[in-house]
């Protein structure tokens, strides 16, 4: 084991003018990464592995994918994402559509699956999702959230899918560490505008996604869930099920969100089953993309508790 790795459960802990003690039961799940002169910090999800979610094949093929170099390429089943095969991405383009069509076909005897599942193809992303290079920020970011009375869990998790050590641009116009439309960014405390865009401020947009959060995702999630008569206790808030409908929230809107699961989901429980069965539903605006949201957010927590554990 490399002795400049120490890994802490934190019961008395000090930084920057906050102090985390034992009776601090809203970090009571902090634990602290040090090697050589930088201290990590972050939040730990127990019910990743309790409850099973780091066996579910969605966030399984997106850890595959982003640990994957952009030259590979993963054929996977679109409504599952089981992996069928991993391959170069040069080997593949250079199939005709024919040829392609036919490696599918193939693969569905060799799995035995249904011939209208359909086969995705899906390249690498680790020149995307440089995790490197937001572990050190999350630190930060989980203070900006607890100053603000928002779960810090939402910090670390947002910052590993959102902006993995870059600044750009979403295709809808999302910007900064936190990607915040520019209507959302203004509502929650932000100057954006032609002469400043304070979302490209770590601290700043910290805070609007706090607020994001602590005054629209999270009760707007609570609400949704009453529709179906499931109450969210105190509790039941750091439930992973919980957490991953709140990032839905945050990333989709809670419209687009109550309307899937209102037409399609209907779901009976506060439970892993509300979210898995999001990942194979579509309604109006939530897509594709939104199904994925929460699969991204597991896989990037699988990657972070490998980051943690890689020398323990």
């Amino acid at each position: 084991m490399d002795k400049l790795f120490t890994l802490l459960l934190i019961f008395s802990v000090s930084f920057t003018g906050l102090s985390l003690t034992k009776d601090d039961t809203d970090f009571k799940d902090i634990i602290i990464l040090k090697k050589d002169t930088i201290e990590y910090h972050f939040v730990q999800t127990p019910d990743l592995f309790t409850n099973k979610w780091h066996l579910l094949p969605q966030p399984l093929f997106w850890k595959k994918v982003m640990k994957l170099s952009p030259d590979s390429c993963v054929l996977n089943v679109a409504r599952t994402r089981q992996i069928l095969r991993v391959e170069s991405l040069e080997n593949w383009n250079r199939l005709t559509d024919d040829e392609k069509e036919l490696a599918r076909v193939k693969l569905r005897e060799v799995y035995n699956l249904d011939s209208t599942e359909r086969i995705f193809m899906t390249t690498g992303k680790r020149n995307f999702y440089q995790f490197d290079l937001v572990y050190s920020s999350i630190k930060r970011a989980i203070k900006i959230f607890k100053d603000n009375d928002t779960d810090p869990w939402f910090a670390q998790a947002i910052l590993m899918i959102e902006s993995p050590g870059k600044l750009e641009k979403s295709v809808a116009g999302a910007y900064g560490p936190f990607q915040l439309m520019k209507s959302v960014a203004r509502k929650h405390g932000l100057r954006v505008d032609k002469y400043v865009d304070e979302r490209k401020d770590f601290d700043k947009s910290a805070y609007g996604s706090a607020h994001l959060l602590r005054t629209s995702c999270i009760p707007e999630a609570k609400r949704i869930m009453r529709k179906f008569g499931v109450i969210v206790t105190t509790k039941m808030e750091k439930q992973l099920w919980f957490r991953l409908l709140v990032l839905h929230n945050y990333h989709a809107g809670a419209g687009n969100v109550e309307n899937v699961l209102t037409n399609v989901v209907k779901p009976n429980c506060g439970c892993q089953s509300v979210i898995t069965k999001i990942w194979q539903s579509t309604y109006g605006r939530f897509g594709n993309s939104s199904q994925n949201y929460s699969q991204l957010a597991l896989a990037s927590l699988l990657v972070l508790d490998e980051f943690i554990s890689d020398e323990n």
